[in-house]
């Protein structure tokens, strides 16, 4: 039986750190006052994505000049608005270049080659890494598109990139038609120099956008062949008098963009490839976790790339959802958190059922309760007739009965679309969707839509899910080791909110979204991470902590088992 190899990934290691600055808060500091969430999220990033890709094959490409003579010399604006500082011609915040040598040793003390080129950007030593693989399974993880211009025939390539509310979004070169109207990477690029892209400064064609310039590409061939098409005045593919006179007009800039897109391919980048797979280096990587704070982070990733199991004393979390700091010292805030971020608009959801599978359970009821700047908003509630029994066990939980189900609900093929809409409506504005286990209620709701035909599979309502916070899982993250249970019911009373009629759909929407808000205003920095990066927080701490229950009841029963999904409950 053939061995299979692991797949090679090679990190874009500039556009995750930016992430990860960017999207957690600057209160995650070291014992002596220092950010590190750029650090912190990069490691927990790796160790995502070793635990994806089973492959401790890691390659960290970085910029050596993330603005290469050879391409300002092709175009001159080249990234030239993302300088910040004239004088030294970076774009780098002082609060992240502190940082990047923390980021350093921490890569260096985990066996991971740091792979850099002098006078060459992180794209070039990636795709001589690509274009020299041979047979090499790569995984590019990157939220980069331009590297999809990567994928060609004949290269075993994906592209990794991160998306909103915690998903990943993986693209081969069979994915380009369906994603983006292209057949390969080349062509990928061609559509890029027309539609242009503002962050880095290449122009495009004004009037032309993603779907047209994939028309254009798709009917034409290359930049090549469109423009002398417009020059013929042809008028296929959508090419109308406007866009043909843009064409021409623009001719010089589109080429020099599709140019500057093209990565470097001849780096000598062979020692990078071979280094992957190194060992840790176990003294450093303890001496930099306590140095910089960053224990927990730390212990996941030596754990996920060695299979240990490793104990460390954790004083991460504290820093991260105490009050914030500048300079060590803790800020007096005399603002209410739950006026700012997502704590001053989300929606509290909440389901009851037909039973405790949410794999098979109906829905009976359900409750979407909007709060806005810490007050509560008209509700909506559903009455539903699953169409089968409700057993004895659910009534007496909910106290809805079948009868009282068919006489007073409607029908689940008349209510789930309403529900359904109703949720994933919230992703369009960045609402932030909250409720207690909710990994339950979701589960059930993705697994009624397939039976009712609305979702093809439980894991696409993914794709349409706004940010999502389950007072469970923070809580629980927030304040590890307080005693007793964590239902709905205890969480209500250690926080002051009121319950008085539990399992009532619409009151426990109502307790969970007071827990929210009890939970901003207890940790300003909790308030303050964005939706998105809290989102992403979360599906670690789930894991986390399902893999500490489960190895406590496993002291009792060998077989136990927790599932650690999250915010879906996968069927295996």
């Amino acid at each position: 039986m053939a061995l299979v190899t692991p797949p090679l990934l090679v990190l874009d290691t500039p556009a995750l750190y930016y992430r990860s600055f960017h999207g957690l808060p600057d209160t995650i500091r070291s014992p002596h006052g220092r950010p590190v969430n750029a650090a912190k999220g990069l490691l927990d990033t790796i160790s995502q994505l070793v635990g994806r890709w089973d492959s401790r094959r890691i390659i960290a490409v970085m910029d050596a000049d993330w603005r290469p003579d050879f391409r300002t010399a092709l175009l001159p604006e080249y990234k030239a608005h993302r300088i910040t500082d004239p004088a030294r011609g970076t774009e780098t915040p002082p609060e992240l270049e502190a940082q990047l040598p923390v980021i350093f040793d921490a890569l260096d003390a985990f066996g991971i080659p740091i792979a850099e080129v002098p006078g060459t950007e992180a794209d070039d030593v990636i795709a001589s890494i690509v274009a020299q693989g041979g047979d090499e399974d790569i995984v590019v993880v990157s939220s980069d598109r331009d590297l999809l211009a990567l994928l060609a025939p004949g290269r075993r390539v994906c592209v990794h990139r991160p998306r909103t509310g915690g998903r990943w979004e993986t693209t081969a070169l069979a994915d380009l038609p369906a994603a983006y109207g292209v057949a390969d990477g080349d062509a990928y690029r061609a559509l890029a120099a027309l539609r242009g892209d503002p962050s880095d400064g290449i122009p495009g064609v004004p009037g032309i956008g993603e779907k047209t310039a994939a028309r254009l590409v798709a009917g034409y061939g290359g930049l090549d062949a469109i423009i002398a098409a417009a020059q013929r005045g042809d008028k296929e593919h959508g090419l109308s008098a406007r866009r043909r006179e843009n064409i021409l007009a623009h001719a010089d800039g589109v080429r020099a963009g599709e140019r500057v897109m093209e990565g470097l391919t001849d780096l000598a980048v062979s020692d990078f490839v071979a280094a992957a797979g190194g060992e840790p280096d176990t003294a450093r990587i303890a001496e930099l976790s306590g140095l910089w704070g960053l224990e927990r982070s730390v212990a996941r990733l030596l754990a996920t790339l060695t299979g240990d199991d490793v104990e460390v004393q954790t004083t991460e979390h504290v820093r991260a959802t105490a009050e914030p700091v500048v300079g060590g010292a803790p800020v007096d805030r005399a603002v209410d958190s739950t006026s700012a971020g997502w704590a001053a608009d989300f929606c509290a959801f909440d389901l009851e059922t037909t039973g405790v599978d949410p794999h098979t359970g109906r829905i009976v009821s359900a409750a979407l309760l909007p709060f806005a700047g810490g007050d509560e908003g008209p509700a909506r509630t559903w009455l539903v007739d699953p169409g089968v029994e409700i057993p004895e066990a659910a009534q007496r939980v909910h106290g809805i009965s079948t009868e009282r189900a068919r006489a007073e609900g409607q029908p689940t093929a008349v209510a789930l679309p309403q529900i359904m809409d109703a949720v994933c409506a919230l992703s369009a504005s960045g609402t932030t969707l909250v409720g207690h286990n909710i990994v339950y209620d979701l589960t059930v709701l993705a697994a009624e839509a397939v039976r009712a035909g609305i979702l093809p599979s439980p894991d696409s309502l993914l794709d349409r899910l706004p940010p999502v916070l389950d007072t469970l899982v923070v809580d629980r993250e927030v304040d590890t080791y307080r005693r007793g249970p964590r239902t709905l019911g205890a969480l209500a009373q250690h926080y002051g909110v009121s319950l008085d009629d539990a399992h009532d759909a619409l009151e426990d929407a109502r307790a969970a979204g007071l827990i929210a808000l009890a939970l901003a205003r207890s940790s300003p920095a909790l308030a303050e991470t964005p939706a998105v990066a809290l989102h992403d927080q979360q599906t670690v701490w789930k894991r986390e902590q399902a893999a500490s229950l489960q190895e406590f009841l496993r002291r009792r029963r060998p077989t136990a088992v927790v599932s650690g999904d999250w915010p879906l409950e996968r069927l295996d």
